[in-house]
């Protein structure tokens, strides 16, 4: 789609064209580099249709002066990324973050703009701007997580006071959201089928898993006070022949509380394009997430990657896992190392062809492509609810 033209929309008999705008700036607590997830899908689909420009978390380091560096990804998407010396207050940080924000956006025009929340946080910086769109995507219930900045819940009621459009990342969060604003829009965690239907047909082990035995029960995703630990040292110790293989990177939480076995394999983080040769050598995948309040909303991106990838799946009772892939048949769910074990040697002995045709059948109805499609429907009713319109025209 040509970034300039007009999109139709008939609504009530009425014909009209909206005009988009042509950027896109994502306020992210998250870095680019980071885990590639939800963030990175919509964006890096959406700079096909804006420019779009990453702000993301400041890095402190021992510099002299504050700076605001900026990285090509791809030709119409750049990472802002405001390097700030250590030991500055909240209320320095904020500061130089403003600053760095008003310069950058000081030969730009406003209302040629979407700004794109995930953390309510950045209103403490961007507050003083008016886009044409403001878009709060709330993936997580972030007051929730460890160490959480206690103006979070404030900052989250004022932008969602301030936003025309908010999407969340699951049902279970939307319902926990759908009545703090008028024009909001649930978005599970979606797919992309193709690169990880990919592990279905990898025969060469990464060096790092070659020699690790079978059968592996394998995890990626961030290792966080999310993550149950617990269960993890007792399925080690209970089945000592199960070797269990944990992907991504250790946040939060001490390394040293982390269980050692011989049967434990950490191999750190890897990146999105490496994942598929991984799970290819995979005979279980786990979300083994404890059941606390910083879970209580999270719609795993993990769970429909794990499919697409044919490998069974084992879940604590996660709300977004339950509805719809527990409930239909898709993953197993257990509370505990012994329902884990349990339904790991089920799945042993299944026979998967039945099961992997119901899950193809139900991952073509679910990528980040038809997500963002959706999404921008949303936007462009939006911008004609604003007025934001090119030309309106009675339908003939």
């Amino acid at each position: 789609m040509n970034k300039t033209e007009p999109k139709i929309i008939k609504t009530n008999g009425i014909k009209t064209a909206v005009q988009l705008p042509s950027n896109l700036l994502c306020f992210s607590h998250l870095r680019w580099d980071f885990v590639y997830q939800r963030p990175q899908h919509l964006l890096t689909r959406f700079s096909k249709i804006f420019n779009v420009y990453f702000f993301e978390e400041p890095v402190s380091e021992n510099i002299d002066h504050p700076f605001l560096a900026i990285s090509v990804i791809n030709d119409n998407l750049w990472v802002l990324t405001p390097h700030l010396q250590k030991g500055l207050s909240h209320s320095e940080s904020i500061y130089y973050q403003t600053d760095m924000l008003n310069k950058f956006l000081l030969d730009k025009i406003l209302s040629d703009f979407v700004f794109w929340y995930y953390t309510p946080m950045a209103l403490e910086f961007s507050n003083q701007h008016y886009p044409s769109l403001v878009v709060y995507d709330c993936m997580d219930e972030l007051s929730a997580f460890k160490s959480a900045p206690l103006q979070l819940k404030e900052n989250e009621k004022n932008l969602l006071i301030k936003a025309h459009l908010a999407f969340t990342g699951g049902h279970s969060l939307y319902e926990a959201k759908k009545n703090q604003h008028e024009n909001i829009f649930p978005f599970p965690s979606s797919i992309d089928k193709k690169h990880f239907e990919k592990a279905r047909s990898i025969k060469i082990d990464p060096n790092d898993q070659n020699n690790i035995p079978h059968p592996r029960i394998g995890f990626f995703g961030v290792i966080d006070e999310r993550f149950d630990i617990d269960l993890i040292q007792e399925m080690a110790e209970a089945r000592p022949d199960w070797h269990l293989v944990l992907i991504g990177p250790v946040i939060k939480i001490d390394k040293a509380l982390l269980p050692q076995r011989n049967n434990i394999h950490y191999l750190g983080q890897k990146n999105y394009q490496e994942l598929p040769g991984y799970l290819s050598g995979w005979d279980i995948a786990l979300i083994p997430f404890l059941m606390n309040e910083s879970t209580r909303y999270i719609s795993p991106t993990k769970t429909p990657e794990y499919l697409a990838a044919g490998i069974p799946v084992i879940s604590t009772p996660i709300k977004d896992v339950v509805k719809p892939y527990a409930d239909t048949g898709m993953v197993h769910i257990a509370s505990n190392s012994k329902e884990f074990i349990h339904a790991i040697e089920k799945e042993f002995i299944s026979s998967k062809e039945e099961w992997l045709t119901q899950v193809d059948e139900f991952l073509e109805q679910n990528s980040w492509d038809l997500t963002c499609s959706k999404m921008l429907q949303h936007i462009r009713e939006t911008l004609i609810s604003k007025g934001n319109t090119v030309k309106k025209y009675k339908n003939v």
